[in-house]
């Protein structure tokens, strides 16, 4: 079953999905005392003495950064490798000025830049419903109508879709209508209420640009954001041209494995950009309100002020306010008091990293093309780099924050279970994200520790209130922030777009629920062999009665089915947790059929546990009947509670929902 797979995978070290909320930084590194040069000669310097070594460490082929100040390019470093050595050519060189690397969902920024564009001609308006732009009904569960401010900042409230999102070539992207208008998710959330990232609601920003310039996104972001920016050689193309593709870096799981095919991307504004260093740093320079050559702006400085500003406040969103907040588009956080604002993106091979600094006219990227040899590997390195950068150029000058008077009531009240707002309910994956549940435990002067938030050795992170709900990293500077009702957690917000929710109990009970099952069943499993033998070595015969033989074939039937069911869930399993091809709907109908037999083991389970307790059965050495008896009932009675726990982890966690799309 999945619960058996996914555990198994996590066991195993697997890490979720591209994106995944439990994917997090380590600790940031201790600042500096004094800002060194953010001059061209310091920054190279500063990022050949890091990279290379970091590299080689974590198993990266091969790297770009570029950095930009005050309108200018800083530095353009390429490191490792494009291309790895096979048995008729050399290894080929990353080469800073051509080589083509994947952004990932770093994409998504091109996406929220063209809607301010069209806020800024007047075409729309953040705060009109978005169904007034679009050819199709969107399916809504709340009243409360779905803005493009709230698909901007991962507020509409949308269920988490994993099923269609990569492909790999030669397939294409769908169209982009398709994608959005073809089964959407379902609403979960009230819009505006619960930051819960979306690669659909990106995907649907993009198809109202495309719906009032009457322009495909793709063609309308290439002509008025890539060229206008310099970007000359990003681009959608999904899979790219022969001659974009000599120029195209390998990806890579880590230096010296196969080459991950090129990913196709859909909805493709979520996440399809190819670029090189050159490009993403125009970019930054256009989003710091710098003109590109031939003197164009993206926007003008009004428009990005307000595409740079937090986008929702209290009233929307309570005190998950003070914690880090989205913008439009951007992830706002503090970092040496100086503001950030970033996105990521992961592909299964490609990981990028954007952050400018609005304030101090400055910004850096990086991408890698492996994962490494670590679940963490990239986070690592683009964390270095990216907190390098504040400590070394904006190091911090402000006193640490100390504890206050609630920390010790405050952090008893957050502890708990907590499930992440990035989820699927609708469907057969809501076991996989009841099983990426997050534990908070408190100490009891209050400092408080998150299961997902943990350091490069997988240490959580030691947190202490230092605002009323709003909680710090010790010795460091990551915040969380707690919204309430009364003295009660109602969520939890640890990233911009990133939400914990208390886990319901009977969601909370599920992993116990379904390893004890899973224990009893493959117990009672080796027990049947074993009871012929017994029975053979004492010669006893086997019991006559006709129904209680039915009874038990029945029974062992349903344990045969679930072990049936296990691979087919595995092979499920490792396309959620890798982001990998959708599995064949065919393997999870087979897989929800054979665990729906395996539930029914109840039937005939409960049934042979009320005939052993009244002892109904065919033993005929009467000195042992007693004890005999009672193991019979005591063994049938755990098999049948055990089938009910599979029902119970089947019905709660959705495993046997009808609908396949995910």
């Amino acid at each position: 079953m999945l619960a058996l797979a996914v555990a198994g995978a996590i066991a195993c070290g697997a890490a979720p999905a591209a994106g995944s909320a439990l994917a997090v930084e380590p600790a940031e590194a201790t600042p500096q005392s004094a800002a060194a040069s953010l001059t061209s000669q310091d920054t190279n310097a500063w990022l050949d003495g890091m990279l290379p070594a970091a590299l080689e460490r974590e198993g990266i082929a091969g790297a770009v950064v570029s950095v930009v100040s005050g309108g200018e390019i800083l530095a353009e470093r390429g490191y490792g490798v494009s291309k790895a050595a096979t048995g008729t050519a050399e290894p080929t060189a990353v080469d800073v000025d051509r080589t083509l690397f994947r952004i990932g969902s770093v994409s998504k920024l091109i996406t929220a830049t063209a809607v301010m564009q069209q806020v800024e001609a007047g075409a729309v308006d953040l705060d009109e419903p978005v169904q007034s732009y679009l050819d199709f009904t969107l399916p809504v569960t709340f009243d409360t109508p779905v803005t493009l401010r709230h698909l901007l900042t991962h507020t509409a409230g949308f269920e988490d879709q994993l099923g269609g999102l990569i492909a790999s070539a030669p397939a294409v992207p769908k169209p982009l209508r398709d994608t959005v208008s073809i089964d959407p998710p379902v609403q979960l959330f009230k819009p505006g209420t619960t930051p819960s990232y979306s690669n659909y609601s990106n995907g649907l920003a993009a198809y109202v640009v495309e719906r009032v310039t009457g322009r495909p996104f793709e063609e309308y972001a290439t002509e008025h954001i890539l060229e206008a920016a310099d970007m000359d050689g990003a681009t959608y193309e999904q899979p790219l041209s022969p001659e974009r593709q000599q120029d195209m870096s390998a990806g890579y799981r880590f230096a010296g494995s196969p080459e991950v095919p090129f990913e196709v991307v859909s909805p493709s504004p979520a996440g399809a950009v190819t670029g090189t260093a050159g490009d993403l740093a125009h970019f930054m320079n256009a989003q710091l309100g710098h003109p590109a050559a031939d003197g164009r702006t993206l926007l003008a400085p009004e428009t990005l002020d307000e595409m740079h500003a937090p986008a929702l406040g209290e009233e929307q969103l309570g005190n998950l306010v003070n914690g880090p907040q989205m913008t439009l588009g951007f992830f706002e956080r503090d970092r040496n008091g100086h503001r950030v604002l970033s996105h990521a993106g992961d592909l299964t091979a490609f990981h990028a990293q954007l952050e400018i600094y609005p304030d101090d006219d400055a910004g850096i990227f990086i991408s890698l093309n492996s994962t490494g040899v670590n679940g963490d590997s990239t986070t690592a390195i683009r964390d270095a780099i990216t907190t390098g950068f504040a400590d070394r150029y904006f190091p911090e000058d402000r006193p640490a924050p100390g504890a206050v008077e609630t920390a010790a009531d405050h952090g008893a009240a957050l502890a708990g279970t907590y499930q992440l707002s990035r989820r699927g309910e609708s469907t057969f994956v809501r076991l996989f994200y009841i099983l990426s549940s997050v534990e908070v435990t408190a100490e009891q002067d209050g400092v408080v520790t998150i299961s997902a938030i943990t350091d490069s050795a997988g240490t959580p992170l030691r947190f202490t209130e230092v605002e009323p709900w709003v909680w710090q990293e010790i010795g460091g500077q990551r915040r969380v922030a707690a919204a309430t009702d009364g003295d009660v957690v109602t969520a939890v917000g640890f990233d911009p777009a990133f939400t914990m929710q208390p886990m319901p109990t009977e969601r909370a009970l599920v992993p116990t629920v379904a390893a004890l099952s899973l224990i009893i069943l493959v117990l009672a499993l080796i027990a049947w062999p074993l009871g012929a033998l017994h029975r053979a070595g004492r010669d006893q015969p086997i019991p006559s009665d006709r129904r209680g033989r039915v009874l038990t074939w029945w029974t062992r039937g349903s344990i045969l089915a679930l072990i049936a069911a296990a691979p087919f869930w595995a092979v499920v399993a490792q396309a959620l947790i890798s982001d990998g091809p959708a599995p064949s709907a065919i393997v999870i109908r087979i897989a929800q059929i054979l665990t729906a037999v395996a539930v029914l083991g109840c039937v005939p389970s409960a049934w042979r546990a009320i005939r052993a307790a009244r002892g109904v059965g065919s033993l005929e050495d009467r000195r042992h009947r007693r004890t005999s008896t009672l193991l019979l009932v005591t063994g049938t009675t755990l098999v049948s509670l055990a089938f009910i726990g599979l029902g119970f982890v089947a019905i709660v966690g959705g495993l046997l929902l009808p609908d396949l799309s995910y």
